[in-house]
């Protein structure tokens, strides 16, 4: 939903909880996620998915049942993408329990597709080989293989921005207007420096930004390289993009800019509303996010403007149908329509998921959001979209960059040193990952 992105998470499973949960499903009797067939005709498609992909927030299963009333849509959520993902190794291991429709996030296809790629359909087997071609470039290529196959229908991408409350910008002496602001903060030394600014000049308790967790993120999120290059070989430990966006998000914690919040936690959510921070790195799914926290009373307090760099991308998914499928005829026709360039334009008005349909993201470049000040939505994060490089994804890339955002908010909320945390961070990649 994007630390690696927990994608429009809110809040987590206890531990207990979810080691129940992985218990149950490791134990499953092996059966897939649809129902049976009725006499009738009717079937029930299950689709399992983590945070807020927006397909029933928005509406489109309504819509598409008038369109299809003999298919009954059954969706389930984990708000946290890290434990979905644990669950769904589980299932996939077990070969039970899996939905009609899995829910991938961007940061873990490069392993399905070199892991696990024997556990999901080939599109083009069952009618929807067809179903990525009008996307960006590089979000197609990700889920197709060197054989040809298709292994997922593309949903959204994340190109970043910066969302700030102009309220407390007013109050603490600084300007408002966006295009003003997108000149001072260019680079992240100058989002550094303007938050020291910020700080300086604020209400006590009111910094700059959520976590230096969300900086870093967004900072790496502009690289094409970033934890493996090309050959696949990793490359966290010594890339210098990686490092600066290290450097960088110490500086902030060093210099009382970071609110130090863990995102997706209640008391983050919480934070919408209290001003306990002024800005955020925003991709484009983080519109919809904070309506839903901050809430009407705030509409016209928040605004966005283009981010340093002008471009990014955090996070976006994937939908799948995993083999043991009992309708992937049925399935496939779904996903096809949800990703269709006329659901995408859907969900980025209602939403702020951002297109990866080329089409879809010319028919939204005019867009204004009324909430965000009547911000040029459209044409902020198209530019930021047509700036990105097409990002080399590795196998780990979700488990590198959580232990990174782990390590920082060590720094962050137990005071450890950058040095030592960033060691911390490559003991538990090494664990993790083996490499």
């Amino acid at each position: 939903m994007p630390t690696f992105r927990a994608r429009r998470t809110a809040t987590s499973l206890g531990t207990a909880a979810l080691a129940a949960m992985l218990l149950l499903t490791a134990c499953s009797s092996g059966s897939s996620g649809g129902s049976a067939d009725a006499a009738d005709g009717k079937v029930t498609l299950t689709v399992d998915l983590f945070g807020t992909f927006g397909f029933k927030e928005t509406g489109l299963y309504d819509e598409y049942s008038k369109t299809h009333p003999n298919v009954t849509i059954k969706q389930s959520d984990t708000q946290d993408e890290g434990q979905y993902w644990q669950a769904l190794q589980t299932k996939l291991a077990g070969g039970g329990g899996l939905a009609d429709v899995q829910g991938l996030e961007v940061g873990r296809v490069a392993s399905v597709m070199q892991k696990q790629a024997d556990k999901f359909v080939d599109l083009k087997t069952i009618g929807a080989g067809a179903v990525n071609d009008g996307l960006v470039p590089w979000k197609a290529a990700a889920v197709k293989s060197a054989d040809g196959k298709v292994l997922a229908a593309g949903t959204d991408i994340g190109p970043e921005a910066i969302c700030y409350r102009t309220d407390l910008f007013k109050a603490a002496g600084l300007p408002t207007d966006r295009t003003e602001l997108a000149a001072k903060w260019s680079s992240w030394e100058g989002y550094l420096a303007l938050g020291k600014e910020y700080v300086a000049k604020a209400q006590p308790g009111n910094v700059w930004t959520d976590s230096a967790a969300g900086m870093f993120t967004a900072e790496v999120g502009q690289q094409k390289v970033r934890y493996a290059d090309e050959s696949g070989k990793p490359v966290y430990d010594s890339n210098p993009a990686v490092k600066s966006a290290w450097a960088d998000s110490a500086k902030l914690v060093a210099d009382g800019l970071s609110a130090k919040l863990p995102q997706w936690t209640p008391e983050w959510n919480k934070a919408f509303t209290t001003g306990k921070f002024a800005t955020l790195s925003c991709p484009a799914w983080m519109i919809g996010y904070i309506k839903g926290q901050a809430g009407d009373a705030f509409a016209g307090k928040w605004d966005i403007a283009a981010g340093p760099g002008k471009t990014g991308n955090w996070g976006g998914s994937y939908l799948a149908i995993p083999k043991t499928s009992k309708h992937q005829k049925e399935a496939a026709e779904l996903i096809s329509w949800l990703t269709a360039k006329e659901q995408q334009v859907k969900l980025f008005t209602k939403q702020g998921s951002f297109p990866s349909s080329t089409a879809a993201q010319g028919e939204i470049k005019a867009l204004q959001d009324p909430y965000f000040n009547n911000a040029p939505i459209g044409q902020i994060f198209s530019e930021s979209a047509g700036a990105m490089p097409a990002q080399v994804l590795g196998t780990e890339d979700g488990v590198i960059g959580k232990a990174f955002t782990d390590a920082l908010g060590e720094v962050e909320r137990t005071g450890t040193a950058p040095d030592a945390a960033w060691q911390h961070a490559m003991d538990n990649i090494k664990k993790a990952s083996g490499n």
